[in-house]
């Protein structure tokens, strides 16, 4: 009895192990599928699922040939090599490959990274080329991927450097229309989620797969024509060389619809080269990010506000004695001796301060420049040429500048005694392009502009319609006025050397500068205002030219350059002369 009962015992205790085991082993698979189900679940998702993000394609910039798109900006293919540490093997092997292949490209601590056994997802080389990408997949390297990428590549260089912009090494447009459009270029990415295997190759396609394609940013057609910036990017070259000026800047823009046709700055850089410039001025654009005393050039709005206003006429007369005084200032002329009666006419052909003044005191009593004349003024100058305000154009970096209100302290009876001849205000060129452009165009105000449209994945471009901001910003009868009193300027004196038969007409600006809050006479920035056409204008040129201590003149350093462009211009569009 004692025997069988021992071994009954030991039988019980093996049982009761047993079925302890067992309990043990429940709870455990209980605790793994029942309590810790959703975090394997999500694991073991991890480890099957792979998530990569699909790059969109950064839209592409086109210029124009006359009426046919150009690329100007192109993207050229190229590849990021990644990693995912938790999966690779072989690392020397990895290391060797991709140091040899990539060369410059590869990450400088691959192995750092590849025993980042945490992350899914290291980046080892970037813009990697089609046939170096192509050589390391031939190595069959377990856990290495390739994610397709974009460069941006500017094959016609320097060329319109500053209207484009160039775009960073995070893949961010800077300046021109590269920064200042940069969220319409980028585009939005896509999103690929698949089973994958160890080579990550994408195996099943199941319900939780997602393939999300990316929308590819915008390619733009500028209205920038290829040729026309070309030539007054060399015009312009060309002139500073003469000149020995050290800056210079151009704008040509078709007067009835705002399109900008070429915006040149010297010095210039090559936006795909844009980590070697050393002198990062040279990214601005002044045309549009520079704001300067326009001098005479601003002579035209003058005249033109008092036409308007039923003040004087071309013919009408003042009395011109070389000097006028506004308060207790005296304002003289820089030509002299052009004394006695003389028409206003005479005094826009040899930009004579006094007669301008004259016509700002004719706004208010005739005696002085009253209030009444300071708002006529503002209204013109600021309201309906838009002076001293954006123009909204689709340039990264535009300033507003300055237009002092007749109501400001500041904006007393000298400061606008001053305007009237372009001085006392700070206003950029793009600005004085499109209010000149209103000015000679019938009185409507377009917005400058740099986009003619967009071009689609077919090569269908699709044009976008000028932006007529405001009509009646003069009288029809007082443009037609303006236009022949500033053709009859140019004649006067700079028509000789003008391609004979065609409406051309312009103005001339020398601008004192400032330094330390005064005027300095060492240095004046010279500037050239006008158009060209047959029965009505076809374009409008500005110019300008300056330098360190330079001593630049509008008629004698930037109007031939504005002359080499007219007369190209006149070839070029294939304008008619009148009969």
């Amino acid at each position: 009895m004692k025997l069988f009962s021992h071994r009954s015992s030991r039988a019980d205790l093996l049982v009761l192990l047993t079925l302890l085991i067992m309990a043990v082993f429940i709870a455990r698979l209980f605790y793994l599928q029942v309590i810790r189900h959703s975090y394997y679940v999500e694991l073991a998702s991890t480890e099957q699922f792979k998530q990569r993000i699909i790059p969109a394609k950064r839209g592409e910039i086109y210029a124009l040939t006359k009426d046919e798109p150009v690329k100007l900006v192109l993207n050229q293919t190229v590849y990021t090599v990644f990693a995912d540490p938790k999966i690779v093997e072989e690392s020397d092997k990895i290391v060797e490959v991709i140091e040899k292949v990539a060369g410059g490209s590869a990450r400088d601590n691959l192995y750092e990274l590849l025993s980042e056994k945490a992350s899914r997802y290291e980046i080892m080389a970037v813009n990697v080329t089609r046939k170096q990408a192509e050589m390391i997949k031939e190595e069959n390297l377990v856990g290495i991927g390739f994610q397709e990428d974009t460069r941006r590549v500017y094959p016609e260089g320097s060329l319109g450097a500053q209207v484009l912009g160039f775009v960073d090494t995070e893949g961010n447009g800077q300046y021109g229309v590269e920064g200042r459009l940069n969220d319409r270029l980028t585009g939005t990415d896509g999103l690929l989620q698949a089973v994958t295997d160890i080579r990550n190759v994408p195996l099943t396609i199941g319900d939780k797969n997602i393939s999300q394609p990316p929308e590819h940013g915008d390619n733009l057609v500028l209205t920038i024509d290829r040729n026309i910036q070309a030539y007054t990017e060399e015009a312009l070259k060309n002139g500073l060389k003469r000149t020995g000026a050290t800056k210079g800047s151009a704008i040509v823009m078709d007067p009835y619809t705002g399109a900008v046709m070429a915006m040149a700055n010297l010095p210039t850089y090559n936006p795909g080269e844009y980590s070697k410039v050393e002198d990062i001025s040279v990214f601005n654009n002044a045309v549009i990010s520079a704001p300067y005393e326009p001098g005479s050039d601003i002579k035209t709005l003058t005249m033109a506000t008092g036409i308007d206003q039923g003040i004087v006429s071309p013919s009408s007369t003042f009395v011109n004695t070389d000097l006028i005084r506004v308060g207790d200032r005296t304002i003289t002329n820089a030509t002299k001796g052009q004394t006695g009666r003389i028409s206003y006419q005479h005094a826009l052909n040899y930009s004579l301060n006094t007669g301008f003044v004259t016509i700002a005191k004719l706004m208010g009593d005739g005696d002085s420049i009253t209030l009444k004349a300071r708002q006529t003024m503002y209204e013109y100058f600021h309201d309906r040429f838009r002076l001293g305000q954006p123009t909204g154009i689709e340039l990264g970096g535009e300033v507003a500048g300055t237009i002092v209100p007749p109501d400001d302290p500041n904006g007393a009876a000298v400061r606008y005694s001053n305007m009237a001849f372009g001085q006392g205000m700070d206003v950029t060129m793009v600005q004085v392009a499109a209010a000149f452009s209103a000015l000679i165009n019938g009185g409507t105000y377009y917005q400058p502009t740099v986009i003619a449209g967009t071009m689609d994945e077919s090569g269908e471009m699709s044009a976008e319609q000028p932006k007529e901001v405001a009509t009646g910003v003069i009288s029809a009868s007082t443009s037609s006025t303006m236009e022949d009193m500033i053709i009859e300027a140019r004649r006067a004196f700079h028509g000789s050397n003008d391609t004979q038969g065609y409406r051309i007409g312009g103005k001339t600006g020398t601008t004192q500068v400032i330094k330390d809050g005064k005027y300095v006479f060492d240095e004046t920035i010279g500037t050239y205002l006008g158009f060209g056409g047959e029965d009505k204008p076809r374009y409008v040129v500005m110019v300008e030219v300056s330098g360190e201590n330079k001593v630049l003149e509008g008629g004698k350093h930037a109007m031939p350059i504005f002359t080499d462009i007219s007369n190209w211009m006149i070839d070029y569009l294939q304008l008619q002369p009148k009969g």
